[in-house]
């Protein structure tokens, strides 16, 4: 079967619901190191994020704790922040106690829903559609979903120290070039964050020959907050650069792929 297009997917928030993991943990490290005075809610999450410049959690974390002295009279430069305590803690949470072996996860990590089936990726196989992964969460932490919790042998995964961090389209690139992309082929990547969708903008600008798309995704929690949330949401990550925004993976059908691609390419039946 000819290749259709090619999809690559963020995983936090597409693949498994963070919102009480990576969330939980940013917002259990922003209370420790603010002696229990400041906790950020998931909008003030979001909000952040919005900024399309924290797609890593730890340095959210940071941020966010620079912020709150900062709107307590202080200038960073009197802060004494230490980045490896705040990864520390942050991973002590996440992924529990440092163990021998690394692959005996024990924090939040464990605790992850994940959003979608083994039979989602055999479906998109079927219907000629390569796929794979560009993340910004560790090795570790991916592949102990893809590969232990879902069962995905050897999936393409670009993660944490392969490529710059997103909105840097580096890693997409690498991901799209190992999955074989071609002239006028279309490659999308799957997102739930404004860096996501500025990933794919950045592609464009780099590499205008290219058929780059931006799937937005919805977060479970955003969905979970209502509609208007979440349309709001949804406007952010269009305003982003998404072509297209989904309330869950699962509706990125081979048809819908299939269609969005002919789209781009003015094919699309009028």
């Amino acid at each position: 079967m000819s290749v259709k297009a090619i999809a690559i997917f963020d995983i936090d928030g597409v693949i498994r619901d963070v919102g009480g993991s990576y969330r939980r943990a940013l917002a259990d490290t922003v209370e420790h190191f603010t002696q229990g005075r400041y906790r950020p809610t998931p909008t003030d999450i979001d909000q952040l994020k919005a900024e399309g410049s924290w797609n890593n959690d730890w340095e959210a974390s940071q941020e966010f704790i620079w912020r709150y002295y900062e709107s307590q009279g202080q200038s960073r430069a009197a802060i004494a922040l230490d980045f490896d305590e705040i990864v520390d803690f942050f991973q002590r949470r996440y992924r529990g106690p440092k163990l021998e072996d690394p692959t005996q996860w024990t924090g939040y990590i464990t605790q992850e829903p994940l959003l979608v089936t083994p039979q989602y990726f055999e479906h998109l196989t079927k219907g000629g559609i390569r796929w794979g992964f560009f993340s910004g969460a560790t090795r570790g932490s991916a592949q102990f979903i893809l590969e232990q919790r879902l069962g995905l042998v050897e999936p393409l995964l670009i993660a944490m120290h392969d490529a710059p961090s997103k909105p840097d389209p580096t890693g997409f690139f690498q991901a799209a070039a190992q999955l074989g992309s071609a002239p006028d082929l279309p490659i999308l990547y799957a997102g739930d964050t404004v860096a996501d969708m500025q990933t794919v903008q950045q592609a464009k600008t780099q590499r205008p020959d290219g058929c780059w798309l931006g799937v937005g995704i919805l977060p479970p929690h955003v969905v979970a907050a209502g509609k208007s949330y979440a349309a709001e949401y949804g406007d952010r990550l269009q305003a982003a650069g998404a072509n297209i925004v989904l309330p869950q993976l699962t509706a990125l059908t081979v048809t819908a792929i299939t269609h969005l691609g002919e789209q781009a390419s003015g094919r699309a039946e009028r």
